[in-house]
């Protein structure tokens, strides 16, 4: 196979919120089939699972093992619920899925993705500050901890090509028509900085079944909420973002 060029554009199918639950087989082939004619490449943004169990991760590597094409992945809050995250990373892994937690893929020598779950706390002026109680404080320095470990990554990729996936949200735009009083607990402006230092091409988020599917960073970095139920219903025939980079 001839190496791809630096120039090349790459073909990014993205997705998020998949939910996959233990009667969902055969559920996801119509979605892989496409992502196999249309994409050079597949990136999951979290909630892979509906309550986190390693059987539900096991049905969505065997949907996934179909693949053509590299699949990269974070996962999400629900992928945590069942205290089998490391179950669910083995079952992806068995069949070639690339989970990214802090880490980097690099995908045909031309395009990095950079990918954490990342976490809540809130945007702009309205971000939560580690002040007051213990418990407060630890909130805080989760999102703290998963912004610098985007920095990290994103640090590490020598290419050009950058596009991040994150499962929270980096900016408010794209959550506009979730419940305003659940605003903090769908992400935080901190994921947003190391992306702007860094620079990248475009962001891809899910966790906001009912937010808006783009926004921009302050410097201008597109962002696209890639939940599946939202994607659904801008478009049922295909329950993914397809963006060239």
């Amino acid at each position: 196979m001839e190496r791809r060029h630096a120039n090349s554009r790459v073909r990014v199918a993205a997705a998020g919120d998949l939910h996959c639950r233990d009667d969902h087989q055969g559920r996801f082939q119509k979605f892989v089939q496409q992502v196999n004619a249309q994409a050079d490449l597949l990136v999951l943004c979290g909630d892979l699972t509906d309550r986190g169990w390693a059987s539900e991760g096991k049905v969505l590597a065997g949907e996934l093992s179909a693949l053509r094409v590299p699949c990269v992945v974070v996962l999400g809050n629900h992928d945590y619920e069942g205290g089998a995250a490391k179950d669910i990373c083995a079952e992806l892994t068995r069949v070639g899925v690339h989970c990214l937690d802090g880490n980097h893929f690099l995908f045909d020598k031309v395009l990095g993705v950079a990918g954490v779950k990342g976490f809540a706390g809130g945007f702009g002026n309205a971000t939560l500050q580690a002040f007051g109680e213990g418990l407060t404080k630890s909130f805080v320095q989760e999102a703290v901890t998963e912004s610098l470990k985007l920095e990290a990554a994103l640090a590490k990729i020598e290419v050009a090509k950058k596009v991040v996936i994150m499962h929270y949200a980096p900016v408010v735009e794209t959550i506009h028509g979730e419940n305003v009083e659940i605003f903090p607990f769908l992400g935080t402006s901190r994921l947003a900085m190391p992306v702007d230092h860094f620079g990248a091409a475009c962001v891809f988020h899910g966790h906001a079944h009912h937010g808006s599917h783009e926004g921009k960073t302050k410097a201008g970095i597109p962002v696209y909420n890639v939940a599946m139920p939202l994607m659904a219903r801008l478009n049922p025939d295909q329950r993914f973002k397809l963006v060239e980079v």
